[in-house]
């Protein structure tokens, strides 16, 4: 060879000095014989800093090339050739041998990287890449030809062209290591026999560890030599590699491989099912279901989201059927299950897992497993149970084999797992959902007692971070993973950056973080799915299906498509979305967000009227079911004026009293100080829940929530004029067309007439308001109006009758919202519990306050619990534990929550009555009512405060209470026990004066407080 660029330069007959000379020669060798153009030269040679005279620096070049190398370089017109034939530079001679099949000659004229003298030049880096690639090739070829001869010998040694080709390349094959070349470096060891080989082979897939052709080769040269362990050691090895760099399966020369070192071998009798590392916790009625619906399909798919647990249930399942042991959730012996749920369910063919999740081909893992390449033989005769798992990124193969498995193996059964289904005939599919509350807080105590022994973890934690994932298994396991290094405060703090948290370093890359879980699902869907899916993250708490079709435009299929592929899920008529698939697909979508607040505004609007029907709890059902999307119409409308209206009527239908202060600032904040034009009584509404008063607009309206604007102004107190609005409006509206306006003027004004006003003619009022709500079908009006008249009943004393009355609604006060808020139908329970606890029902009483103490608790609102602490000593109190009583009242006061003041003066009553020291109760309950314009609240404690005087002033008492209630004498018990002592002190004309004087007292607080002071006060 004249000139040599398979390694450093070489120039036959002269010594080439100087880098830039070095690789102009190298240049021209790329195209020995063809012109090179100066341009191009000088391109090549100085990519970055082409000298200020460029072509005179070429000229230079030339000509010191030359001189070192005489005869080489031929000038041209246009530029530079080197003068040879293509067969006297070694990079051509290499490519024709190659080609021609003669690796072990073409392989001998390497003595180093391919255009060493030019590395650092543009370009030489894709010449030298191809001959890079083109010498790997060709050693492959080469070994591959040595091991073919080595297995048609016989013998463990070559042939001896087979030895004369390796000692022309050497023991690893590297481009440097030939016996010819070696020269001045030293001697190489030939390589002889198979172990030679092996070790040759070894050292290149160590050099090139993704380099499938050589992994192939060591396996067949492994195999050949008896060592099948180590050849499928190999084969895990690269497969690994690829799936973990590449996202590959190994192809088919590495699969034939594999094969060939399986082939001699039977798999195991019983399977392959890996051994339990964990406890299996809340999943046994899932084992149970399964296992019996094996029983009767062939086919059954655990279908569920990413993380949701559905490779260790079915690994369970399977582990249950194999040892034959009951079913059941725990790492050793199952229990928990009925025995039979797998009963004549037979697997003496074994139990195979099959995971598909790092492989690109459903047949050829299932050819791995079984060690086969005919699988239907393998299988045929047999009652085995495979489980497939992880279908989903194969989903269509998957389907074919499984399909083609079960129509050709009849004893065969298939427990699959995938994020959607195979969709094939006898399939039974089976939903993995997340975990309940209890089973998930059972699962993060057992995984957070292994990463943090000791650690407490209270109920209430707990229930947040499982209610924060979702119920999430994996997420759950990755959240107390991060207990071992961080407090729980401090997880919690955490739990929105929940698509972060870290698995193990064993875990599967696909499942090391909830992102990376969702990742594998989200590289499933087309662009029109990931639209989609990203457009329902506008939706809160789910949506129906006209909803997703009029706001994000998805049609029927695409939905379909991300059920079926678990991404969102459909129950009763809603499409709903995991809120870690939601963080995950979540993007800014602005267009969309004005859209559902548009629609769902609309939708408001709508219900409204409904509301005022029989229909009523059919609308409230619809409201209810899109809580969430109403509440993220109104953060985002353009028009929050509009959208908070006909919020109002259902808040106050429900109740929902912090809500309707909460939203109202939020939507006034938004509205800024003057309302919009049109917008006027959605504005005073807000202003008047957040005490701002009434303003003319919600004055001159007839909306529900403007008839009952006189209870949003305040929590505490109504307006100072809400008895003559109430009045006017009773007088204004009976006339209207509308007979529930009509009912619900005639309700307000009967309720205000009896709380704030004369007392007297309530009645006169609630009996035509139920009427009229009875014919309407509103059953909130029924029971308001039931209820407020079984108040009147009290007011008289009648407690017999006012329990009859309200336990007339519950049903209705039920259907309303489940008895259960701290206003409307939850007050039900507290008003019959105190009824019943005055009538004599103690028992009853009990239970029913019990009742409202959960819902209390539950609703988090310290004033509602305050007042059923008041019930229960009450309640206490009349059955003769005064220590309790007395504790619960105390409680109770120093709770301090936000309570009406008529409700604290009643707990000042009731303290008195168990005190020692009474006075000072029944002075702050006396303080509290002066001014007040609640004239049962003021009778109830001036009545209380009787109790406790002497006869004649305790007379003058209770007659300005008759007053204040507008009745005669009263039917209340306690009330006929305190005029009949004073009959027996005084007399009865005595006491019948004193009662009359006692609606003349200006004020009865004043009197009464200075009785006090006056009088021996003692419990």
């Amino acid at each position: 060879m004249r000139v040599g660029i398979l390694g450093p330069l070489r120039v036959a007959g002269g010594e080439i000095g100087g880098a830039r000379v070095r690789a102009l020669l190298v240049r021209l060798a790329l195209d020995p014989g063809r012109v090179v153009t100066a341009d191009r030269l000088i391109d090549d040679l100085w990519p970055d800093d082409a000298p200020a005279h460029p072509t005179a620096a070429l000229q230079s070049l030339v000509s010191r090339a030359r001189r070192e190398a005489p005869g080489l370089i031929s000038s041209h017109p246009a530029g530079y050739l080197l003068d040879v034939p293509p067969g006297e530079v070694d990079a051509w001679v290499f490519e024709r041998l190659a080609r021609d099949g003669e690796a072990a000659r073409a392989l001998a004229l390497w003595r180093g990287p391919a255009l060493a003298d030019a590395a650092e030049l543009p370009f030489a880096a894709g010449a030298a890449a191809r001959l890079e690639e083109l010498r790997l090739t060709t050693l492959a070829t080469r070994i591959a030809a040595d091991l073919t001869a080595l297995q048609s010998t016989g013998r463990n040694g070559f042939p001896d062209a087979g030895l004369d080709a390796l000692r022309k390349t050497g023991r690893n094959g590297s481009p440097d290591a030939g016996l010819d070349a070696v020269g001045d470096q030293g001697a190489a060891e030939p390589v002889t026999g198979l172990d030679g080989l092996v070790a040759e082979l070894e050292g290149l897939v160590m050099a090139h560890p993704l380099r499938e052709p050589f992994h192939a080769l060591l396996m067949r040269a492994l195999t050949a030599g008896g060592r099948r362990a180590g050849a499928l050691t190999v084969f895990e090895r690269i497969r690994t590699a690829l799936a973990t760099e590449l996202g590959v399966d190994p192809g088919p020369e590495l699969r034939e491989a594999h094969l060939a070192a399986l082939r001699d071998d039977e798999p195991a009798a019983g399977g392959n099912l890996p051994a339990r590392l964990t406890s299996f916790v809340g999943r046994s009625e899932d084992i149970a279901q399964v296992t019996r619906q094996l029983g009767t399909a062939r086919l059954v798919t655990l279908v569920g989201p990413g993380g949701a647990g559905k490779t260790r249930l079915a690994v369970e399942v399977a582990a249950s059927l194999e040892t034959g042991a009951e079913l059941g959730a725990g790492a050793g012996p199952r229990a928990g299950a009925a025995p039979e749920a797998g009963a004549g369910l037979g697997v003496a063919g074994g139990v195979w897992l099959v995971e598909l999740a790092a492989v690109t081909g459903v047949r050829a893992a299932l050819e791995a497993v079984f060690r086969t390449t005919d699988l239907v033989t393998t299988l045929r005769g047999r009652t085995p149970l495979i489980v497939l798992d992880n279908c989903e990124h194969l989903i269509d193969e998957a389907a074919r084999v499984a399909r083609w498995l079960l129509s050709e193996v009849a004893g065969l059964r298939i427990l699959a797992t995938s994020r959607e289904p195979l969709d094939i005939p006898g399939e039974r599919l089976h939903q993995v959902l997340p975990l309940p509350e209890g089973p998930a807080r059972e699962l993060l105590r057992d995984r957070a007692a292994a990463a943090r022994p000791g650690l407490r973890l209270d109920d209430a934690d707990a229930a947040r971070i499982c209610g924060e994932l979702d119920g999430i298994p994996l997420a759950i396991e990755l959240a107390a993973a991060r207990l071992r290094t961080m407090p729980v405060p401090v997880l919690v703090k955490q739990l929105g950056d929940r698509l972060a948290f870290r698995g193990g370093r064993t875990s599967e890359p696909r499942h090391r973080t909830l992102r990376a879980v969702i990742d594998w699902s989200w590289n499933l869907l087309s662009e029109r799915e990931r639209e989609l899916l990203r457009g329902l993250t506008v939706f809160s708490g789910g949506a129906t299906y006209e909803a997703v079709a009029k706001i994000c435009g998805g049609d029927l299929d695409l939905l379909s498509s991300l059920v079926d592929k678990s991404l969102i899920a459909f129950t009763g008529d809603r499409y709903t979305m995991l809120e870690t698939i939601r963080q995950y697909a979540a993007a800014d979508l602005p267009g969309l967000r004005r859209a559902h607040a548009r629609y769902y505004t609309e939708l408001a609007e709508t219900a409204e009227p409904h509301l005022r029907t029989g229909a009523q709890l059919t609308w409230l059902a619809v409201l209810d079911a899109e809580q969430g999307n109403l509440d993220a119409a109104l953060r985002h409308t353009d028009d929050p004026l509009r959208a908070v209206l006909p919020r109002f009527w259902p808040w106050i239908m429900r109740g929902r009293r912090r809500e309707i202060t909460e939203r109202s600032a939020e939507v006034l904040a938004r509205a800024g100080g003057t309302p919009p034009q049109g917008r006027e009584l959605a504005y005073g509404l807000c202003l008047a829940a957040t005490g701002g008063g009434l303003n003319e607009a919600v004055r001159a309206s007839d909306h529900p929530a403007a008839l009952n604007a006189w209870a949003l102004a305040t929590v505490m107190e109504p307006p100072e004029d809400v008895v003559e609005l109430t009045e006017r409006g009773v007088t204004e509206l009976r006339g209207h067309p509308d007979p529930w306006t009509r009912s619900a003027a005639l309700l307000v004004g009967g309720i205000v007439r009896f709380e704030y006003g004369t007392v007297a003619g309530a009645e006169d009022l609630l009996e035509p308001a139920l009427a009229g709500f009875r014919a309407t079908g509103d059953r909130w009006g029924q029971w308001a109006a039931l209820y407020w008249l079984s108040l009147v009943a009290e007011n008289r004393g009648d407690f017999a009758a006012a329990v009859a009355l309200g336990e007339e609604p519950e049903r209705a006060a039920a259907e309303l919202s489940g008895l259960e808020t701290p206003l409307g139908p939850m007050t039900f329970l507290l008003r019959l519990g105190q009824l019943k606890a005055r009538a004599g029902d103690h028992e009853g009483a009990a239970e029913t306050l019990a009742r409202a103490w959960t819902a209390a608790v539950r609703s988090e609102d310290q004033g509602f619990m305050a007042r059923v602490m008041h019930a229960r000593g009450e309640l206490a109190r009349r059955t003769g534990d005064l220590d309790e009583a007395a504790r619960l009242l105390e409680a109770a006061l120093a709770m301090e929550a936000e309570v009406s003041t008529q409700c604290r003066a009643f707990m000042h009553v009731e303290l008195a009555r168990v005190s020692r020291a009474p006075a000072g109760p029944l002075r702050r309950a006396l303080e509290l009512m002066a001014g007040c314009s609640d004239r049962t609240a003021r009778a109830t404690v001036l009545e209380g405060v009787a109790e406790h005087l002497e006869p004649r002033p305790a007379a003058r008492l209770l007659g300005a209470a008759r007053a204040l209630r507008g009745i005669g004498e009263s039917a209340d018990p306690y009330v006929r026990r305190l005029t009949r002592r004073c009959e027996q002190a005084l007399g009865p004309d005595e006491s019948q004066a004193a009662l009359r004087k006692g609606p003349a007292l200006p004020e009865p607080e004043k009197y009464a407080l200075s009785a006090l002071s006056s009088a021996a006060v003692e419990r």
